[in-house]
């Protein structure tokens, strides 16, 4: 397999999302995790999740080729034809979906099609057309968490909706912070994120009331008896951070530098946030 088609898979993307998989796993199974469960969920997942990336580069590659962190892809340069991606993309979601089918229960499977739905359809052809792009992928984003969590429960409750949430307002600044510092790309290609649509303060505004929405949601699982107090003041330390870093936005003298770092503590964030919501539940 050429690597060109690796790098379709987007495998940054997958590893993301393997760790709130993980996270949603270990706080559903509580310290008693089924291993074989565990391994068998995360590969199917990252199976779908591979191929909904490469549908995306697909759907993508006219854009590609006008952005610089995205010309030299396989599809862009015609390394990989669009005929053995699409081939390519069906076998990696089939295998997935299969495997998900056998070892975990249809609403898990259902979530992952879902995310695989949002993110290929309304994500992929609407960021062309509404700043709201942003919104519609972090929805697909929050997928995983919920695939994670619903292996072990089969069931969609509070903690279920909560890990939702938690995820969905996470990837809002997330997301803004890279259309920042990203925005002469997004703007030669004629992407219409926020910031070239509304502006850099309104952009900012965003980032952190979405951001203080997070830290609330996040510090939530604890009052609602989902973690414990480690967790609790992970969430809090961390997400305060986030949120003083975004608010120094409004002062900045370079904007791409400041998105960038909001954006490298946004992983620690969450990576920060699973690690402790694995280890700390109740």
């Amino acid at each position: 397999m050429a690597k060109a088609h690796i790098v379709l898979t987007k495998p940054g993307i997958i590893l993301g999302n393997v760790i709130t998989t993980a996270a949603g796993f270990a706080l559903a199974s509580r310290g008693d995790i089924n291993y074989w469960l565990f391994l068998m969920t995360l590969i199917g997942l990252s199976f779908v999740i591979a191929s909904s990336c490469v549908f995306n580069n697909v759907i993508d590659r006219h854009v590609d080729a006008k952005m610089a962190r995205t010309k030299n892809r396989g599809l862009v340069t015609g390394e990989v034809s669009c005929k053995s991606a699409i081939i390519f993309g069906v076998v990696l979601g089939i295998f997935g979906a299969w495997v998900l089918y056998s070892y975990t229960n249809l609403l898990t499977l259902f979530i992952a099609l879902a995310g695989f739905f949002i993110y290929v359809v309304p994500y992929s052809f609407g960021k062309y057309r509404t700043s709201y792009g942003t919104l519609i992928g972090s929805v697909a984003g929050a997928a995983p968490p919920l695939v994670g969590y619903c292996a072990v429960t089969n069931s969609f409750d509070l903690g279920a909706f909560l890990l939702f949430l938690i995820i969905v307002l996470w990837q809002m600044p997330h997301f803004y912070a890279i259309a920042i510092y990203r925005f002469n790309d997004y703007k030669r290609a004629g992407v219409p994120v926020l910031p070239v649509k509304q502006g850099m303060r309104v952009t900012k505004i965003h980032m952190v009331l979405y951001t203080i929405a997070f830290i609330l949601a996040a510090l939530s699982l604890t009052v609602l008896g989902f973690t414990g107090y480690v967790y609790f003041a992970a969430a809090a330390i961390l997400g305060l951070i986030w949120l003083w870093q975004c608010l120094n936005g409004f002062k900045c003298k370079n904007d791409a530098v400041w998105a960038r770092k909001v954006f490298i503590f946004s992983l620690v964030v969450i990576t920060g946030l699973c690690v402790t919501m694995a280890i700390d539940v109740l």
